[in-house]
């Protein structure tokens, strides 16, 4: 089994390409590095994400892209920009459902090795210092309760990093320079627990 070389497919925006940050200071690749110290075989993340996606550009993505049968492993990152541009948190819905089916087809029906993450709050940000914070947390709040109920639903992981992402009011380490997204210390974050669920199974 150790020989074997493992797929990782990261589904995302902004936080899963690591706006902001060096390609392989984002999760997806800390993961990888994280993994291969540890002496398993990982290809580099292939990655579907963009700055700005909201659920359904995201899944509009995944229907046009070329990807491969299957992947061993599968996370999901999707919702800040819904929240960000008032969407239809009943919309969202929908599209988590479609996103989250098709994360189980590519891993085989395996659920536990899709990984489904939580909504980042970037209302704790500099960049939000004029907005409602507290109305911008109730609504991340909302979006995460979908995530959290699907992921529960499908039977597949679900990490919480949203309280994390509330730190950057105390700690401006976990921030990116554009005061808005976040640093490679908050993706390392990230990584060692979607890295610690991947290696149990690998």
């Amino acid at each position: 089994m150790s020989k074997h070389h493992y797929s990782y497919l990261a589904l995302g925006d902004s936080y899963t390409i690591g706006e902001s940050v060096p390609l392989h200071e984002g999760f997806p690749y800390q993961v990888v590095q994280l993994l291969r110290k540890s002496g398993k075989h990982f290809y580099a993340p292939e990655i579907i994400a963009k700055t700005g996606w909201t659920s359904a550009q995201l899944a509009e993505q995944i229907l046009h892209s070329k990807l491969n049968e299957s992947y061993d492993f599968v996370t999901l990152l999707i919702g800040v920009n819904n929240q960000y541009q008032g969407l239809s948190i009943q919309d969202f819905t929908t599209d988590f459902d479609f996103l989250l089916r098709k994360a189980l087809h590519l891993t085989g029906e395996k659920n536990k090795q899709v990984i489904v993450l939580s909504i980042p709050d970037w209302g704790f940000t500099p960049f939000a210092a004029k907005k409602d914070q507290l109305a911008i947390s109730a609504q991340i709040d909302a979006f995460n309760q979908i995530c959290l109920a699907g992921s529960n639903k499908a039977g597949t992981h679900f990490i919480d990093i949203t309280e994390e992402s509330r730190k950057v009011k105390k700690d401006k380490s976990l921030l990116a320079a554009d005061q808005l997204h976040y640093s490679g210390n908050m993706h390392a974050i990230w990584s060692e627990k979607v890295a610690k669920i991947m290696a149990e199974i690998s």
